[in-house]
């Protein structure tokens, strides 16, 4: 057998005492927390033990003795292993390091039916061999592996994938390397004792030189409540408001849904509730949560404010006002221009030139509509984008979600020409459809959702002959207005798209945990990997364990903050498919639509 000793780095060089560790259930492995030196009372270091075991709740013992040989305590060791009679456990461990050597000497101690601890022997025992020889083999005595690691990191990482809620031991039990994680990191009240301290007591381990701690994040944990409390207060009344009546309203209600900026409001109203909950985080899970939104709303400010600074220097507002309504101009200009080439003969195509001068009438009349609302407006509008601008101290994603919200309102003709057509197309492809089933003679059961046989007497079939004329000869004009518009609105639709996907990343990016995979990549742990540290003659096997890291791409999609997202809920093939046939494909974000 072999028992694996997990024996921390920063006690290779302690004084000559206790070992204080765990001894793993279900695995051959203990592992070493802390080393207290000599002087110490017996009783002393059991009450401390206790102590230290109600506070973290793990199972704590000595393990054994740990002897550095030093001028003047020549029978330490001797004195150490009685006092395994103190100590009793089913096993004792007897470390020893020889000057000049940097490999250890561990010897077993086994308590035998009198309770006294004896060092384990080889064992002799004889076989027969095939050819019928007497061969005698000694087992050999149990052999010890160190592994060696780095108290600090071990401690302060995370092993993945992180365990959700508490395991059960007889279904589910966790491995021996969960186990020696969660054992150091649920010590930590035994790494209080530093050498500053008075007690009685003195031990070595990663805090032995002092507690390490920031000035700076003392004091944002003092400030925190009070903050918390003031958020949570202006949450409150902020709840108050929207649950008055009149927001409730159907129309107030629709437009709420489907403006970005409001989605965005009520999206973020959702993250400071979580982040100003005096509630300490239950587990990893919920402190990352946490974490990333605070860091994520932090840097969504800052780039709030970069943008108000950019805005207000210079008058850039009053440049982008006067740019704007003459961009508008020249844009219904070349609408203009796109339909009266659409009136007369598009790329040498022969229209249907009656329902062809009545659609493209029809949609300048809309141009001239939008042009006289741009001149009404135009006063306007450099007062609108000033005031739109400060909404960016609350975030560059409000910023983002309102010029989102401008873009459809300025671009509202081309989502009307767009519905025109895709209505008239989509009502001609279905009656086209419909038709052709009644040739073949079937037809639609509404009420089993399916295709029927139907016998039809002449007068429909003649009827039925004359509309399919008409509407075949009919689609080409309907089809070249409907497929100018829809890419027109595909370009809008576009970039709205990328405003969203620009919101959605700032909004679910696990920012702190991916700061914490560059700075420290070892607290977010994917597993570990050992090298040989030393093998000298006899001495025991020494392994040194490091951390892996997490991968960056699993990073972010074990941390991303779920979101609103403003994906197409759609396939590729299906949204081919609504464009074929005509149907109308919204770009708009519903707030149900939140995925992870």
């Amino acid at each position: 057998m072999v028992l694996k000793v997990f024996f921390p780095q920063c006690c290779n060089r302690a004084d000559s005492g206790l070992m204080v560790g765990r001894w793993i259930s279900g695995h051959d492995s203990a592992v070493v927390l802390a080393v207290i030196h000599y002087p110490f009372i017996p009783g002393q270091v059991k009450q401390y033990i206790h102590k230290m075991q109600t506070q973290s709740g793990v199972e704590l013992s000595v393990l054994g003795s740990w002897s550095l040989p030093k001028e003047g305590q020549e029978g330490m060791e001797s004195f150490l292993r009685d006092l395994s009679t103190i100590f009793p456990q089913e096993r004792w461990l007897q470390i020893n390091r020889e000057i000049g050597k940097t490999g250890f000497t561990c010897q077993i101690l086994d308590r035998d039916q009198s309770g006294r601890a004896v060092q384990r022997e080889a064992k002799k025992k004889t076989e027969n061999g095939e050819a019928g020889g007497d061969k005698d083999e000694e087992e050999e005595e149990e052999k010890v592996i160190f592994v060696h690691y780095e108290q600090r990191k071990v401690m302060q990482s995370q092993l993945h994938p992180v365990e959700n809620g508490v395991p059960d031991p007889k279904t589910d039990p966790p491995s021996e390397l969960r186990q020696v994680f969660q054992t150091v990191a649920r010590s930590q009240p035994l790494f209080f004792l530093d050498r500053y301290d008075d007690g009685p007591l003195k031990s070595t381990h990663w805090q032995t030189e002092g507690r390490e701690a920031s000035i700076i994040v003392e004091l944002l944990k003092q400030a925190s409540v009070p903050l918390c409390l003031l958020v949570g207060w202006l949450l409150s009344i902020w709840t108050w408001i929207c649950s008055v009546r009149l927001f409730s309203l159907y129309p107030l209600r629709f437009l709420s849904s489907k403006l970005s900026t409001c989605v965005q409001l009520s999206y973020r109203t959702e993250h400071m509730r979580t982040i100003s909950s005096t509630k300490p985080a239950v587990g990893h899970t919920q402190f990352m949560r946490k974490a990333n939104i605070s860091v994520s709303f932090l840097v969504d400010v800052a780039l709030g404010m970069l943008l108000i600074w950019w805005l207000y220097k210079d008058n850039h507002i009053t440049m982008l006002a006067n740019t704007l309504v003459p961009a508008a101009d020249h844009v219904a200009k070349e609408l203009e221009q796109l339909l009266q080439w659409l009136m007369g003969a598009p790329a040498g195509l022969k229209m249907n030139r009656a329902l062809d001068q009545v659609l493209g009438r029809f949609f300048l009349y809309h141009i001239h509509l939008w042009i006289s609302y741009i001149h009404l407006m135009s006063p306007f509008i450099e007062g609108i984008l000033w005031y739109g601008g400060l909404s960016a101290c609350l975030g560059l994603t409000f910023a983002l979600s309102l010029l989102s919200d401008m873009v459809a309102l300025l671009t509202f003709h081309i989502y009307c020409f767009y519905v025109y057509g895709a209505r008239l197309y989509c009502l001609k492809i279905y009656g086209l459809s419909s038709l052709w089933r009644l040739f073949r003679g079937k037809k639609w059961n509404v009420l089993r959702q399916r295709v029927d046989s139907c016998s039809y007497d002449v007068d429909q079939l003649l009827i039925g002959t004359l509309l399919f004329t008409i509407l075949l000869f009919l689609l080409p004009t309907t089809a070249l207005y409907y497929l100018v518009f829809t890419l027109l609105r595909l370009v809008v639709v576009l970039f709205q798209g990328v405003l969203h996907l620009s919101v959605d990343f700032i909004n679910s990016f696990p920012l702190f945990a991916m700061g914490l995979r560059i700075c420290c990549s070892y607290r977010l742990a994917e597993g570990v990997k050992f090298r040989v540290l030393c093998e000298e003659p006899g001495t025991a096997l020494h392994l040194l364990m490091e951390i892996n890291p997490l991968k960056c791409n699993t990073v972010v999609q074990t941390y991303r903050t779920p979101t609103y997202s403003c994906y197409p809920k759609d396939s590729w093939a299906a949204l081919v498919k609504k464009l074929f046939v005509g149907e109308l494909i919204y770009p708009w974000r519903h707030k149900t639509t939140k995925t992870d």
